[in-house]
């Protein structure tokens, strides 16, 4: 998800000094399944040199970087030494790991490579996984990272990218891509909105760069749909601003000229702007969702209708009960990187087997292989109803 000061997802790019060549970070490898008997969980042996991680500001303290396994194995390369983006590697770590041992084991070894976040120690860091036997690679995580392997002629084995580039890229075989990418949401939403029967939408849009995109991409999903979506309204807070919504949202209603409003706002914006949108229906990101919604939250977003992963809405859906749950002090931003990583393993061993165009239930989503080798997620539709919060059946 795109951090850019508010939520992770693709986050900003912030400027390091280049990595030495020919130096890569040791990584650290999860020993693979014993044979066939009783199952037996697998675990990461922690010699007394081994590198540490740089422990993170307010996540769960990193785990030492055992030595690598020589020969074969599956590489996972994580920003797990950037003082911006190491909490949320470490999530993703912590939720690969988890997967790993859910099943028992893996066919190949895991060696985990800790980088920076300068973009080319990732490039650096995958052409030496690769020569030190990687069949498999997980990452890069930042979008800088992803948009460095990309272009750099360099995949070579089936490899799955935690993030979406920068940029249009031509495909590259063999590159996957498995993402929290926040507008990819935003234009699930307005596929909900559209199949719910609505036709205009009244919009309200933030005023941060990822709220802007999120606006964007639903106004250009909806309308490619056939929907129309009226011209948007500045979020403030502003009284009269607040006043100027709120008569535009009653004349929509008393005009037919909107059948709902799509809020591109997170939690305090939207909370301060419901009271003001009427009775129209109202849809939105999952930047809406705090994770645990008490009843306050509830009533102050009552009937606002928002995708968001199984992970967060369906606690005791089979496939999520499967994984321990982390403690990430009611962090939803590391949870859902925590989720990526479950995903990102699982859909590793699909592509190691050969079947990328298999479709699952996965804890972030349903998954399936889309165009341009992105995996989508399918979400789960959810609305605070009464101080509650409601899953919904999508149709």
């Amino acid at each position: 998800r795109d951090t850019e000061g508010e939520r992770a997802a693709a986050p900003p790019h912030p400027t390091s000094p280049p990595a030495p060549p020919g130096r890569t970070p040791p990584p650290a490898v999860l020993s693979p399944s014993p044979p066939p008997g009783p199952a037996a969980t697998p675990s990461i042996v922690v010699p007394p040199a081994a590198v540490q991680a740089p422990p993170p500001v307010a996540a769960p303290a990193a785990t030492p970087l055992p030595p690598h396994a020589a020969g074969p194995h599956l590489a996972l390369i994580l920003p797990l030494s950037s003082k911006a983006f190491g909490q949320h590697a470490l999530a993703v770590k912590d939720g690969f790991l988890a997967a790993a041992r859910a099943q028992g084991g893996t066919a190949l070894p895991v060696n985990i490579y800790a980088v920076g976040d300068d973009p080319r120690q990732s490039v650096e860091t995958y052409i030496a996984a690769l020569g030190a036997g990687a069949r498999m690679v997980v990452g890069p995580l930042t979008r800088d990272g992803v948009t460095a392997l990309a272009e750099s002629a360099t995949v070579m084995v089936p490899t799955l990218a935690l993030n979406v580039p920068e940029r249009n890229i031509p495909t590259v075989p063999e590159f996957y891509i498995l993402s929290l990418h926040a507008e990819s949401e935003a234009r699930q939403v307005a596929q909900l909105a559209w199949q719910d029967g609505r036709r205009t939408a009244l919009t309200i849009m933030g005023e941060t760069p990822l709220l802007r995109r999120i606006h964007q991409a639903f106004v250009e999903e909806f309308r490619r749909l056939g929907g129309a979506a009226l011209a948007p309204l500045p979020f403030t807070t502003d009284p009269e601003g607040l006043v100027r919504i709120k008569k535009a949202a009653d004349a929509a209603i008393d005009t037919e000229t909107a059948d709902m409003v799509f809020i591109a706002l997170d939690l305090p914006r939207a909370r301060l702007v419901r009271p003001y949108l009427s009775t129209l229906p109202i849809y939105a990101t999952s930047q809406v969702h705090p994770g645990v919604a008490g009843p306050l939250v509830a009533f102050d977003l009552t009937d606002v209708r928002f995708l968001d992963m199984p992970w967060l809405l369906q606690p005791e859906n089979p496939v999520v009960t499967v994984y321990p749950r982390p403690g990430y002090d009611g962090s939803i931003e590391l949870t859902r990187f925590y989720a990526l990583g479950i995903d990102a393993f699982r859909i590793a061993m699909v592509l190691l087997a050969g079947r990328p165009g298999s479709a699952f239930d996965g804890v972030t989503g349903r998954l399936s292989l889309g165009q341009d080798a992105q995996f989508v997620r399918a979400l789960t539709a959810a609305q605070f109803n009464d101080g509650r919060l409601i899953v919904r059946e999508r149709r």
